[in-house]
């Protein structure tokens, strides 16, 4: 049984989407910070 299915169940996706931002956000955090770093 694959864990990750083409159309997962309500709870699955709602976790797959904080997962998402999880990973999301820092990365984001990190752009904002390299671009306000070169130009300042």
């Amino acid at each position: 049984m694959p864990v990750l299915e083409p159309n997962p169940p309500r709870p699955q996706r709602r976790l797959l989407i904080i997962f998402g931002v999880m990973m999301a956000v820092p990365a984001f955090v990190a752009v904002v910070a390299t671009i306000a770093a070169r130009m300042g």
